[in-house]
């Protein structure tokens, strides 16, 4: 007798358990397959590799964008007397404010008596500070009637780089002269760059 009601326990276990595994229907219930993210032949998600490159792409482009020391000339400033270098003189440039700048020849393109300052900048809108930016000039700052010293804080009022118009800015040095704008290809090819600014006396030679 006790072995008959083992068996009809063990019978209706079966039975409990077949029914947890169909449906409201008596059908068998199939888990659909997991779908995969990552193609097992090729670990590496093709779409973050896309928007890796699309990023890198943008951050060079940005960069490459941003260094062109271009702007208009402000209209406050003074043209010099009695330059170094006159207006229309053939250069070379000795200086590298920016890749195939040293060693390109220039022409003069402008010549102006000013204060000119070396300074260190935290663009507007984010990025990294740049530090020793050459240069900007008295006509270039918020504050054009006050001659800053070093250490100093300004306001900056050019557009040479990206995020550079209205940075806030800590003089670096301060340098009283004459500062030319001047037109060049550079050495490591690429389109001809017209009125950069700027460039002090000291960082061309006369072409020989």
């Amino acid at each position: 007798m006790k072995k008959i009601v083992q068996k009809a326990v063990l019978g209706l276990g079966i039975v409990v358990f077949l029914g947890g595994c169909t449906d409201t229907n008596g059908e068998p219930i199939e888990t659909p397959p997991t779908e995969s993210s990552e193609d097992p032949d090729n670990p590496i998600n093709p779409q973050n590799t896309e928007v890796e490159e699309k990023a890198e792409e943008l951050t060079n482009d940005d960069t490459m964008e941003g260094m062109h020391h271009g702007g208009e000339i402000p209209a406050e400033m003074k043209e010099a007397a009695d330059p170094q270098y006159p207006v229309g003189s053939t250069v070379v440039l000795t200086t590298d404010h920016m890749e195939g700048m040293n060693g390109a020849e220039a022409v003069v393109s402008g010549a102006y008596d000013t204060v000119i300052y070396e300074v260190t900048y935290q663009p507007v809108g984010g990025g990294e500070v740049v530090p020793n930016h050459k240069w900007v000039v008295q006509e270039e700052l918020r504050d054009q009637e006050t001659e800053a010293k070093p250490g100093d804080k300004v306001v900056l009022e050019a557009e040479h780089m990206e995020g550079m118009k209205g940075a806030e800015a800590t003089v670096d040095n301060v340098v009283k002269g004459t500062v030319y704008a001047v037109d060049y290809t550079p050495t490591t090819g690429g389109e001809r760059i017209e009125d950069h600014m700027w460039v002090t006396g000291d960082e061309m030679r006369a072409k020989e």
